[in-house]
Order: structure tokens, then C-alpha cells, then sequence
């Protein structure tokens, strides 16, 4: 596989850059504040806790927590990694074959595609950039061949924050079911809607072969807990999934599990923080866009906490986001990072984040670094 283009450009940036502006999750809290939303006891329950090894599929109350998020599932129809990309490994290599066939939507998140090519073939069908990233459902359509297992969707979507509407979705589900594919979704920025009448089933909950994954990073903002999990009604692959486990994790941590637990325990509180968060921080992105219109072209995702913009600067994206990081130490992150090697991908564009507190700070400096580099930059 090759090297994970986000996260090398992470590994050198995301703890020195000044401003990080290009961050997927939501603001996090401290253990205290956590323990103190979940409740009197919860401090003493975590005290009292013991080291030891957990069971592979999850705590049996995590798990019931994480099912009562869906619609008619059940503890059963639960198993829980490491974070989401221990579940995307761990499902796409239990569900490809050499001699399968995938579909995955494009952009993505570069997991989505890396771990399916080292398997099998793959064909790559895009998000359209001219129609609010709507995912082409002719192209999925005649991708299908005699051998295609699965599809795999991000709903809503890194980078772009897109999502379906509901009567696509519904159609993307009925040609699963028509040609019996596995239907794989990312759900990690669900509940983060601008608006919940857009809010999409879970494909678990849509779908018998749907195989729904989430964590607790993206829309609860807990990415140090390290919990994520892969939801479906198919118990023979959930069991599958259970035994490739073993050569991963095993098993999750103990105090994590039981945050995660707490977590969700008061998530309509943790969801309506982060809500009220993302309005705020959209009216500022929407007073910094609009003093570029001619440099940038930005409007709303559909959802999540990360957005797609267009930079129309004559020095280009790639130009611009390395020489802002290194001059302005405003992290962002540029097209190049998002390339896939299914299909060409929209150039001229970056990924920006709005999910975390202080991002003034981060937008001034932008302003600055513009402002000094006005003549070099400015569109022809």
C-alpha cells in the first residue's frame, strides 16, 4: 500500500503548525469535564476499575449503547475496534478476495481505497464537484461487474461534506439488494447535519448487508478514547470480522470503554455543544470567504465538521497551502492529499475544518499571510 498521504503530511505538521485549520474532528473535553457531565458516580465507577484485558467484541453495555444510536439493532449486531481504521482494515480485509470487485466513491478518505486495492480490483466512481458532490449513481451503476462484492460510501463525506438525498440513497440501497453487494458506509460525521431532515438511515439499519461504521472521534470530538465500531445485521460476518480482530487489537481499552460508555450516556449533550459550535464557527468561515469571493470559492457541506473550498489563487493550492503552513503556520490541507489512483480528482481545492474552538485566530492569520502576498496571489 502506499504510504497514507494524510497522515504523513499529519505527522509532520498537525502538532507544530500554529493553527491547526484543516482538523476532522470536533473540540474535545478534558477527563474531568467528561466525568463531571456523566455524573457523580463516574469518577468513583472509573477509579474502581480493573486493568485487565476486555472481550474482543466490545464491554456488553458498550455495546448496548452503541446499538440504542440505531433503529431495530441490538448488542448482537455490534462489534468494536480500535478507532474507524481499524474497521475499515479489519472489514475490507474479511470482505475482498483477489477474485472480488469493489465500487468506492470519490474523493475519500484515502483508506477507503488503499486497503481495497491491495486485495482486489477496484473501480473508483465519482462525487460530481459541479452538483454539490452528488455521487453518480449511472457510474456505480455500470460499474458493477459479474464479481463486485461491495460498494463503499461516506456519508457525509470527507473531505466535502456531502451528502445523498435521501430518494438516491434509497436508490444506492436497492441496487445492493438487486445485485446482493455488500453495502459499506462511513458514518463517523453522522448527527453533525445543517440540517436533520437530511439526515440519512444507517445503512444497517437501511439494509441487510449494510455494514455501518462510526467511532467516537468525529462528531463527539473523543479521538484520544480510541473506540470505533462496525454495525450489521450479517452475524456470520460480524463474526468474521470478531476472529481478524485478534490479529489486530484483540480487545479495546478498559478506561476507554467505559468514557466511551459515559460519552454516550449524555451524547444529546455532547451533539448540541458541538452543534451550536459548528454555527458559530460557519458565520465566521462565511466572514472570511466573503472578503475573497474572487480568491476562493466556498459554500456550505451538507454536514461534519470539514469543508471542500476552491483556492482560485494564480500560485495554485498546492503553492499556497505549503507556503502558508511554513510562513503563517496555518495548517490546511491541498488537493494533492485527497489524489486517488482510481480516477482523477478536482484539483484547486483544500480541506478546511470548523469544528474546533479559537479558529478566529487561525482565520487572522490567513488574513495576514493574504494581505502580504496580495500581488503574488491574487487571480489573473
Amino acid at each position: 500500500m502506499r504510504d497514507f498521504a494524510l497522515e504523513v503530511h499529519f505527522s509532520r505538521w498537525e502538532f507544530n503548525a500554529r493553527h491547526h485549520m484543516t482538523a476532522s474532528d470536533m473540540e474535545s473535553m478534558t477527563l474531568g469535564e467528561l466525568t463531571q457531565m456523566a455524573g457523580p458516580s463516574a469518577r468513583e465507577n472509573l477509579d474502581a476499575l480493573w486493568l485487565g484485558y476486555t472481550e474482543t467484541w466490545g464491554a456488553p453495555d458498550l455495546r448496548e449503547a452503541i446499538a440504542a444510536t440505531y433503529d431495530g439493532l441490538s448488542a448482537r449486531d455490534i462489534l468494536c475496534f480500535a478507532g474507524a481504521e481499524e474497521g475499515i482494515y479489519a472489514a475490507m480485509r474479511v470482505m475482498l478476495s483477489p477474485g472480488d470487485h469493489a465500487i468506492v466513491s470519490v474523493p475519500n478518505y484515502q483508506a477507503a481505497e488503499t486497503v481495497p486495492l491491495g486485495l482486489c480490483a477496484v473501480t473508483g466512481v465519482p462525487l460530481l464537484e459541479n452538483d454539490n458532490w452528488r455521487l453518480d449513481l449511472d457510474a456505480v451503476r455500470a460499474a458493477i461487474r459479474p464479481n463486485t462484492k461491495l460498494i463503499s460510501v461516506n456519508l457525509p463525506n470527507n473531505p466535502t461534506g456531502a451528502l445523498m438525498p435521501q430518494e438516491d440513497f434509497a436508490a444506492l440501497v436497492a441496487l445492493c439488494r438487486e445485485h446482493d453487494l455488500y453495502l459499506f458506509s462511513d458514518e463517523v460525521y453522522r448527527l453533525l447535519e445543517r440540517d436533520e431532515a437530511g439526515r440519512l438511515p444507517q445503512a444497517a439499519e437501511a439494509y441487510e448487508k449494510g455494514v455501518s461504521l462510526n467511532v467516537m472521534s468525529k462528531a463527539y470530538g473523543l479521538p484520544g478514547l480510541r473506540i470505533g465500531w462496525i454495525a450489521s445485521r450479517d452475524s456470520a460476518l460480524l463474526q468474521k470480522l470478531e476472529r481478524y480482530k485478534h490479529y489486530l487489537s484483540i480487545c479495546n481499552s478498559a478506561p476507554s470503554e467505559r468514557l466511551a460508555v459515559m460519552a454516550l450516556s449524555v451524547s444529546d449533550r455532547i451533539l448540541a455543544r458541538n452543534r451550536a459550535l459548528i454555527a458559530e464557527n460557519l458565520e465566521k468561515m462565511d466572514t472570511f470567504f466573503a472578503e475573497y469571493p474572487d480568491l476562493f470559492d466556498w459554500r456550505h457541506p451538507d454536514g461534519g465538521c470539514v469543508a471542500y473550498p476552491r483556492y482560485n489563487g494564480r500560485d495554485g493550492v498546492e503553492r499556497f497551502c505549503h507556503d502558508l503552513v511554513e510562513q503563517a503556520g496555518v495548517l490546511l490541507l491541498p488537493a494533492s492529499v485527497y489524489r486517488s489512483e482510481l480516477m482523477e480528482t478536482p484539483a484547486g481545492r483544500f480541506r478546511v475544518g470548523f469544528g474546533r474552538r479559537g479558529i478566529e485566530a487561525g482565520l487572522a492569520a490567513m488574513k495576514d499571510f493574504i494581505a502580504r502576498r496580495h500581488n503574488d496571489i491574487a487571480p489573473a
